[in-house]
């Protein structure tokens, strides 16, 4: 199998350095009471490593390998572990829905904001099932677009909510995978004692976190990755497109602003 579903986000710069803000600390602390120092570990979607190379530090006596469709990305993945001395590490290309990984692989296999991206989320879960040995975890964690939460209330941020919804949908993801996300485990196989359900937010509310936050989506509204499905969907026009990026530079020049993003999470035991 291959992935059928567009990423709606994109590579763009303007998009990585969304992601190289995540830390172990920050987007996967659910998963580090579990780690132990030997373990092997499967990091699926791990995008430019910040998470990855976080999670190597956990286990100095085991490895970790990122694994990530676009391998373009990795080139500052390795990069970033060579200047931390990360040697436990290594970092491949490869598509979620096919492993290229024998049964029972790896103790922990992981995946942070991928399956609201895939056509198949499930069956995704499933091959992390198949390449985790018995005894080990399958972890994730996923947002959910529809609860994101902030101040102050302009209305071009709930237009702005309803367009990446859609551009989602059309591109064959799940934007509100958050509460759908241990229904999801539990039809990969897992029972319903084994799957723990937890839910943790980012907030920010920082100057210098708006003002990043703002930036980054002023520009990623009107990339090609995300703008290209809402002009092709006949959901927006340049023009309003133009305009929701003009009202998150408002949002952030705003002396009170805030936003929080809440994530459902899942650590689910294999036997």
């Amino acid at each position: 199998m291959a992935e059928k579903a567009t990423y709606t986000h994109g590579h763009h710069a303007s998009v990585l350095r969304v992601h190289n803000q995540r830390t172990a600390l920050n987007s996967a602390a659910f998963l580090l009471p579990h780690l132990k120092p030997h373990m092997k570990i499967l990091d699926i979607g791990c995008g430019p490593g910040t998470i990855t190379v976080d999670l190597a530090t956990y286990v100095p006596e085991g490895h970790v390998t990122g694994l990530e469709m676009v391998g373009d990305v990795l080139v500052g993945a390795r990069a970033l572990a060579e200047s931390r001395g990360i040697t436990n590490i290594d970092f491949v290309t490869g598509d979620a829905n096919s492993l290229a990984y024998d049964d029972e692989t790896f103790d922990v296999v992981f995946c942070h904001q991928v399956l609201q991206h895939v056509a198949d989320p499930v069956a995704i879960l499933r091959e992390m099932k198949r390449v985790c040995r018995n005894g080990g975890i399958v972890a994730a964690r996923e947002s959910d677009y529809s609860v994101f939460m902030w101040y102050p209330e302009l209305p071009g941020l709930r237009r702005w909510q309803e367009l990446y919804d859609q551009v989602a949908r059309k591109n064959g993801g799940e934007p509100n995978a958050g509460r759908h996300l241990h229904v999801w485990a539990r039809r990969a196989g897992f029972d319903v004692q084994d799957v723990e359900s937890t839910v943790s937010s980012w907030c920010f509310a920082k100057p210098d976190e708006i003002k990043w936050w703002s930036g980054a989506w002023q520009e990623r509204i009107l990339q090609p990755a995300f703008a290209r499905g809402a002009l092709e969907g006949g959901f927006a026009t340049e023009d309003e497109l133009k305009q929701i990026s003009g009202v998150w530079k408002e949002w952030g020049e705003h002396e009170d602003a805030l936003i929080s993003i809440p994530s459902a999470e899942v650590v689910c035991r294999k036997h």
